[in-house]
């Protein structure tokens, strides 16, 4: 769900503006601890959040709640010294019942007087960080090296943990910069077909912060991630560098680059950062076995220019090529329609079917809707609006090409 807000809060907080939109991530991720470390080259708070991987038993005791609830009922009725809390029931006036000798309830006021089980320091064995203050700063290349070069050793320890830098309630126009559930969902698709992606050449649209790209190179041989914006892009090559420490067992690669729904060609002028060399245009054209786009599709003009782009893509390719879109419903109220409706999905929904029904000679396309029952190795709310689309591409042979062409001309 997109969170819009119409209210200014202290200007040592967030801002938010009628146009400003709030991932449900940020909001409701399981003991999220969001550390503002910087501003960036536009002037936007930049926090770090991190996703644990899960391994089989933590995903199933995330998938059993009862079995985790119970565990840690039962450490909490332990106390350090071994011994057990006296289990007592409160009746009328303070009254209590059960075994043992208990003290009354009611101080010499009449106050009640609740007996506090022993606590340990609250910074031992937490998993929170100290919080110090700090100074904000504009961004510094020679820093942040700094910087990433100290994080690359903490998190050496940590094979399953992915940190990822982010900004927090934007603009429409930059919500790119935040990590929605329709990366996570797809990252957890990844993650239960290893068999699928394993060695493969993968090109990602729309990639925003990279999550999804850096899940992928887990797997996959090259990963092109693709978006536009210079600062966004900065963003995604910093957390492929943050998690370089997921690929060395893979011997994966990330490549962070410009890609513009919009533009017909790839810009390859060397002098623009994020460009494309001749080398790699060659290797995504003749190599590229998946496309992966993550809850991309929320503005009718940017849907438009994506199914333009995959289909110029797919038609040029001289292989199969299999795309996996993962999208989520977004209900919202319309003074137009006096309703809610689904406008953003209802125009994928109708360009997907375009794309299913399209003949010009090149390439067929067929759609398929994937049940979302895989196993979940990240931790956030799997919702019903979640979805997963699979379209496949084949080129159609010469013969067959030659054929549906002159039809279609006709």
């Amino acid at each position: 769900m997109l969170y819009y807000f119409k209210t200014m809060r202290a200007m040592d907080q967030i801002t938010f503006r009628h146009d400003t939109v709030l991932s449900d991530v940020h909001m409701l991720l399981p003991n999220a601890h969001h550390l503002m470390t910087r501003l960036n080259n536009v002037g936007q708070p930049v926090f770090v959040s991190k996703f644990k991987i899960l391994s089989y038993g933590d995903w199933h005791d995330y998938n059993h709640p009862g079995k985790g609830i119970k565990e840690a009922d039962e450490y909490d009725d332990q106390r350090e010294d071994g011994e057990q809390w006296t289990t007592t029931k409160q009746g009328k006036y303070g009254e209590t019942s059960g075994e043992g000798n208990v003290e009354p309830f009611l101080d010499e006021d009449g106050d009640l007087n609740i007996t506090h089980r022993p606590r340990k320091n609250p910074m031992e064995g937490s998993s929170r960080d100290l919080a110090c203050p700090m100074v904000l700063r504009q961004s510094n290349p020679v820093l942040e090296q700094e910087e990433e070069n100290m994080d690359d050793e903490v998190d050496k320890c940590f094979k399953d943990i992915i940190r990822i830098e982010h900004t927090m309630a934007t603009p429409l126009e930059d919500v790119g910069k935040q990590v929605w559930r329709g990366a996570l969902l797809l990252a957890d698709f990844i993650l239960s077909k290893p068999t699928v992606f394993r060695g493969a050449t993968v090109l990602e649209l729309g990639a925003g912060t990279g999550l999804t790209s850096i899940i992928m190179s887990t797997l996959a041989k090259t990963v092109y991630c693709t978006d536009v914006g210079e600062d966004l892009l900065s963003m995604c090559k910093r957390n492929v560098t943050l998690n370089r420490h997921m690929m060395e067992t893979s011997g994966g690669e990330v490549r962070v680059k410009h890609l513009d729904w919009l533009q017909h060609d790839l810009c390859t002028d060397a002098d623009v950062e994020f460009s494309w060399t001749e080398e790699e245009v060659a290797d995504m054209y003749n190599n590229t076995s998946f496309i992966i786009a993550a809850d991309v599709c929320y503005d009718d003009d940017l849907t438009d220019g994506l199914f333009r782009t995959l289909y110029r893509l797919c038609s040029n390719f001289p292989h199969t090529c299999t795309i996996f879109i993962t999208i989520e419903k977004r209900i919202n109220f319309t003074l137009q329609r006096m309703d809610v409706s689904c406008e953003a999905y209802d125009h994928f929904s109708h360009c997907l079917s375009q794309l299913q029904h399209l003949v010009d000679g090149r390439c067929s396309f067929s759609v398929e809707h994937l049940p979302s029952n895989f196993s979940q190795f990240l931790l956030y709310e799997r919702i019903e609006q979640l979805e997963l689309w699979k379209v496949t591409a084949t080129p159609l042979p010469f013969d067959q090409a030659q054929c549906d062409s002159e039809l279609f001309s006709s």
